[in-house]
């Protein structure tokens, strides 16, 4: 395709060097979050009073003076929860502190030491890293003597700060540059990289494929559905394709969703389609495709994301029941716009067929950046009013001169014609199908606009 030239013609890119990385860790509701939010200047990582919000780590690029590095929001530390789930936040937090090169721990100045605090100091100092302490939630100079008492753990400076009024952060944030190591060394880099968006209903198997993806225990696993709040970004390399996958909160009926951050999860989930090229919509294969499967397909369409249906949990299906194509044919009997769409079926507890998700992806990508050719264009529209010609409205017979695709990503194609007010919807939905057949648009959305002719000829 003519995109697929012009990106070899392109320049290589330049070598990119390793990026530092900076967690931040502390015991539930401390603050953890909100300073996330602060450096990142986003509302990135959820905050609620609740304590044990984050429960994944959350990744951000931050820029601060002329330093950049990636910022980890953790879970909350805390060892009296002897739960499975609680198992797997401490994994996840000790993690981010292993892989990390440098860790702001931060401690509750309102609430003061806490034994949890002198655990979190003592396992902390056997990383032999750059690491900094900062006392959160004190508001005003007159509260700097709250302070006093972390010195008892042997700390040699600590930071008093307020995170939400963003007083004594930047003198927390000079001391860290002032740590950091230098990046490491140059490795090559893709000249692009593909954002994916893992979306579903609840406990379908995003966080088990994200893990299955990326080769490790990158976001918590648990039987209850809801574990994952936050949206967790991943980035990963296959073959020479470099990805940032985002893993997602199930998104729920909304007559179902009654908690507070349940409502926040889904709409942040929401919001991780617009970031994305490609929406992997994940299937739970031993319930088949719901209505509220389609309904999160459709909120992808709406957006204008590339859509792969990954079927989970293909294992699980009994053997007389598990046929791809029965499987297929059900899906476009019952959802007649998702009948054109790839899918591809998987387990991601056992990773059969993950692999068969990457080409599916390079096809999507391509159609979704899809460069078409006028000429060609023009012959698809000029054979389609030919076969099929458009009905009249109110006596009035639209005619089409002209076509041209005028936006990718999704694609996007504008014809010309006399009357665009009387191109009726099923006329439209006909000239759509016959542009995605002829140049195999499947699992993209395509867009068409109807403009009027401004002189009309003969």
């Amino acid at each position: 395709m003519a995109g697929d030239a012009a990106q070899d013609a392109a320049p290589p890119a330049a070598p990119a060097r390793r990026m530092v990385t900076v967690a931040i860790v502390g015991r539930p509701n401390v603050g953890k979050s909100t300073l996330f939010n602060r450096l990142v200047r986003s509302q990135r990582a959820m905050v609620d009073s609740q304590p044990g919000v984050t429960r994944d780590r959350n990744i951000a690029r931050v820029r601060w003076d002329k330093s950049e590095f990636l910022l980890v929001d953790t879970g909350g530390f805390e060892d009296a929860d002897q739960s499975p789930l609680a198992a797997a936040v401490r994994a996840q937090r000790a993690l981010a502190a292993a892989e990390a090169d440098a860790v702001i721990a931060v401690f509750d100045g309102r609430e003061g030491l806490n034994p949890v605090d002198r655990e979190l100091v003592r396992q902390l100092r056997k990383l032999r890293k750059p690491l900094l302490y900062a006392v959160n939630k004190l508001d005003t100079p007159a509260h700097d003597a709250a302070a006093a008492e972390f010195f008892t753990l042997g700390l040699a400076e600590v930071f008093p700060i307020s995170v939400a009024h963003g007083r004594g952060v930047d003198d927390l944030m000079e001391r860290l540059v002032a740590l950091l190591p230098l990046p490491g060394a140059a490795e090559p880099v893709a000249a692009d990289i593909v954002t994916l968006a893992l979306v579903g209903r609840p406990n379908v198997g995003k966080s088990s494929l994200l893990n299955r993806i990326v080769g490790h225990e990158r976001a918590i696993v648990d039987a209850t559905p809801g574990t994952t709040r936050d949206t967790i970004d991943t980035p990963f390399q296959h073959g020479d394709q470099r990805y940032l996958l985002v893993d997602t909160a199930g998104i729920r009926r909304r007559p179902r969703v009654h908690e507070k951050l349940e409502r926040a999860s889904a709409v942040r989930a929401l919001r991780a389609l617009d970031r994305a090229a490609v929406a992997v919509l994940v299937i739970d294969a031993t319930q088949g495709m719901t209505d509220q499967d389609a309904r999160i397909a459709g909120y992808a369409w709406e957006r204008g994301r590339a859509l792969l249906l990954v079927i989970n949990k293909w294992d699980a299906v009994a053997r007389d029941r598990r046929d791809r194509s029965t499987f297929r044919t059900r899906i476009a009997e019952q959802y007649a716009t998702l009948a054109d769409v790839p899918c591809v079926f998987v387990s991601a507890l056992l990773g059969q067929g993950v692999q068969t998700i990457f080409p599916a992806l390079q096809r999507l990508v391509a159609a979704h950046r899809s460069q078409l050719r006028t000429v060609e264009l023009n012959d698809v529209l000029g054979a389609a009013t030919r076969a099929q010609a458009p009905a009249s409205v109110h006596g009035k017979r639209p005619r089409f001169f002209y076509a041209t695709q005028t936006g990718s990503a999704p694609p996007v194609i504008t014809i010309f014609t006399s009357a665009p007010e009387c191109v009726q919807t099923a006329y439209e939905r006909y000239l759509a199908n016959e542009f995605r057949q002829a140049f195999q648009l499947y699992g993209t959305p395509l867009r068409l606009h109807f403009r009027p002719r401004s002189r009309e000829k003969g």
